[in-house]
């Protein structure tokens, strides 16, 4: 079983899929994406409350990675519109006050698409299979910002992109020795098959599969996560039943540009998770929470300067550290109502959306000759309404402090 929530979206507006499958006509051009732009979505998981609200070891009775709690008080409205003023987190790691670096494992598993025919064939178009392969993208993640060091000024050291947006974020509370860092490697390829009128694709320039592939959400969560714990027939089941993903891990299951569409639009680029299985004797009968993330590669001119490369990578792993479970009790990680400057209304602590699409939001990184682009991010102090703001010079965004320059006014439920 997974609880999930949906990021890092782009709205497009150039076709209707319910009419593009009508047609039986599911080939579109990459020129198709030149009207998308930024919107939100957020699939909020349902789940019981789960034990002590604040905890220097974090959310008791699970098995998952570390993590540390800890509350705040802002005035606010809850998701039943009530009046609120405390409010609980829940963190990767150990608290900034400790300081020292915790290194979390964060396996990578590409995930090819093989589309195939209505019956379930191999499908060629023009001779060519249509097969989008994931291995390709590796190389580049592998060497992006948010597993090799770069140059930050929330650190005195070289450090990662989502250790220097935590270093920000409690800059007034960390020790100078503190880090959260990410220990990546890539682990079996996996591949997700999908049957026609299940997704739209574009070819490339040369006639090979594929710029990019669009795919129906339903059916992409219900191929990604195993049904039960003993499924191997998902990427995620058969990663984690090879045990190259674990509990203990931040896990990111990379496709190749594959976006997803429901009837309310599409594109999600993005989207961090946890799958949820039964305990046993050897963890003493406690929920075992497997930490992952889908992120799509995005590759250059398809959405514009606002999505490219590790955009999505970059915005799930940061929201991975400041929200692991998705706000999933009900309490850690519920905020405040915001509004954002892109438009956004929310109740939880999701980092990236805050700022996802704005110009600027973007933060060029460049790494062995190639030009990144992961996503800065809102900062703890911004959902906390707290001004002025203990994040580092006082901001409520990193790396690009201009995003945010002030706070939202408060809302009432749904924002109004």
């Amino acid at each position: 079983m997974s609880r999930f929530a949906c990021t890092a979206i782009a709205c497009l507006g150039f076709v209707s899929m319910a009419s593009a499958f009508a047609a039986d006509n599911d080939q579109i051009t990459v020129a198709a994406l030149s009207t998308a732009h930024g919107k939100f979505r957020v699939v909020t998981p349902h789940a019981h409350l789960n034990g002590q609200a604040h905890a220097r070891f974090g959310i008791p009775n699970i098995d998952s990675l570390v993590n540390f709690s800890d509350h705040y008080f802002a005035d606010g409205y809850d998701a039943n519109g009530n009046p609120n003023r405390e409010w609980y987190t829940n963190t990767v790691g150990n608290p900034p006050q400790m300081g020292r670096t915790t290194t979390i494992n964060a396996p990578v598993v590409p995930v090819s698409l093989d589309l195939r025919n209505y019956d379930g064939s191999p499908r060629y178009v023009n001779g060519q299979r249509l097969y989008s392969d994931a291995t390709q993208f590796v190389p580049l993640v592998m060497g992006s910002p948010v597993f090799q060091n770069s140059t930050y000024s929330s650190s005195s050291t070289p450090t990662q992109f989502g250790d220097a947006v935590q270093r920000a974020e409690y800059y007034s509370k960390a020790k100078a020795d503190w880090h959260t860092m990410l220990a990546g490697s890539v682990k079996t390829p996996r591949v997700m098959t999908l049957i026609r009128g299940t997704y739209l694709f574009a070819l490339n320039p040369d006639g090979t599969c594929c710029a990019f592939v669009l795919v129906d959400a339903n059916t992409f969560v219900n191929a990604l996560f195993p049904a039960v714990a003993s499924d191997t027939t998902t990427p995620i089941g058969a990663a984690e039943n090879a045990g190259e993903v674990t509990t203990q891990d931040i896990s990111t299951f990379l496709f190749p540009n594959t976006f997803l569409f429901d009837q309310t639009g599409c594109c999600t680029l993005g989207f961090h998770s946890y799958d949820f299985e039964p305990g046993d004797a050897s963890n003493g009968n406690v929920e075992k929470r497997y930490v992952v993330n889908y992120s799509s590669w995005i590759s250059p001119g398809l959405f514009g300067p606002s999505f490219v490369d590790v955009t999505a990578h970059s915005h799930e792993v940061v929201e991975t550290l400041n929200d692991p479970f998705v706000a999933s009790d009900g309490v850690h990680n519920i905020t405040p109502w915001w509004l954002a400057p892109n438009g956004n209304c929310q109740n939880d602590l999701e980092t990236g959306d805050v700022v996802e699409g704005l110009p600027g939001a973007t933060t060029p990184v460049t790494i062995g000759g190639f030009t990144y682009h992961p996503q800065s991010e809102a900062l703890l102090p911004w959902f906390q309404f707290k001004s002025p703001s203990d994040a580092i010079g006082g901001a409520y965004s990193y790396p690009n402090t201009a995003l945010l320059t002030q706070l939202s006014p408060v809302q009432k439920a749904g924002c109004q």
